[in-house]
């Protein structure tokens, strides 16, 4: 027997449930993961509120954990019992303490980086890869614009952004939280309760705007983010912390200036083991050097039973950074 958190209905917080199941074997292309840190994500909240429906329920939920092997399947030959590994892109279930993931999805872990930093980098820093250097290539000198700076993929953007010698202006809530995105390597920040986002795009960049605009708040500020792009620029679109983007005129991006506008997922830069492990070997390199530091806050670490005071935390956005389930 082990434990884990499910969802029976679509809802609050108040919908994970913690309960003892019976873990399966591995089948023939899986691996077995007694995990030691499990990740927690903003899409998580997405499928548990049903904006995200699952296939059925009851289900798990959560996709990202580092753990150890305890158990591979019979066509499994690249990682054996006793592997660290780290994983992003799971079946759901990963709010557990027994998972097992596809083969294709496991990417093993160096000593260097802990099971900790793990779970709180891996979905975050893949997608941070993808953004900056695939959906649009960012370039040294160069001034872009990302939303929630001092969230958990935020930071990481911050860090990424600094080591390439690129200047990200990064959007929060609250003086403490430009305070944090500027120490990881912002180098601006607007807080969006007080100032106006394309009127500080515009004066920082000396009426130029950006060429790029990354957006995982969604409907709050997508019209603030159109107004900050250049003539031709590129709406990258990742996420809808407030809402999704809905009924929208494409005249828009015409009347703003021929604008590009592209709604990427993880799922749709990493879908071969080959591509995983391009990814996640450029991202353990930022943190074995340090480039990118993950630090979790000891009032971000949640028992895995209480997963329900994690997503309140989470939705309340009452957390900076990166969080945690511990097992």
């Amino acid at each position: 027997m082990a434990k884990r958190i499910q969802i029976a209905q679509y809802g609050g917080p108040e919908t994970l449930q913690w309960i003892d199941f019976n873990p399966s074997d591995p089948d023939d292309d899986e691996v077995q993961v007694e995990n030691k840190a499990i990740g927690i994500n903003y899409i998580d909240t997405y499928v548990r509120s049903g904006l995200y429906p699952v296939p059925e329920l009851p289900s798990g939920i959560g996709t990202e954990a580092a753990g150890m092997v305890t158990k591979v399947g019979n066509r499994v030959t690249a990682i054996k019992p006793g592997d660290r590994v780290v994983y992003a892109q799971s079946a759901l279930g990963a709010y557990s303490e027994i998972h097992n993931v596809h083969q294709d999805k496991i990417a093993l872990l160096p000593d260097a980086i802990s099971f900790e930093q793990a779970a709180a980098s891996f979905l975050k820093g893949l997608t941070v890869h993808y953004l900056l250097r695939q959906t649009y290539e960012v370039q040294a000198d160069e001034i872009f614009l990302f939303h929630a700076a001092a969230g958990g993929v935020g930071l990481i953007a911050c860090q990424w952004a600094k080591a390439l010698g690129a200047h990200l202006i990064g959007t929060v809530g609250s003086a403490e939280k430009a305070r944090l995105a500027k120490d990881r390597g912002a180098w601006a920040t607007i807080n969006y309760r007080e100032e106006d986002i394309a009127q500080r795009v515009s004066e920082l960049t000396d009426g130029k705007k950006v060429r790029v605009v990354y957006d995982s708040v969604g409907k709050a500020t997508w019209e603030a983010s159109l107004n900050c792009l250049q003539r031709r620029g590129l709406m990258v679109s990742f996420g809808n912390a407030s809402g999704p983007v809905t009924g929208v005129n494409l005249a828009i991006l015409n009347q703003k200036g021929s604008l590009y506008l592209t709604r990427p997922s993880l799922n749709g830069y990493i879908t071969t083991r080959d591509e995983l492990q391009r990814a996640s070997n450029d991202l353990f390199s930022m943190l074995a050097s340090g480039a990118i530091k993950v630090d979790v806050p000891e009032s971000q670490r949640f028992p895995l039973r209480e997963a329900q005071r994690a997503h309140t935390q989470l939705e309340n956005r009452a957390t900076q950074g990166s969080s945690l389930l511990i097992p």
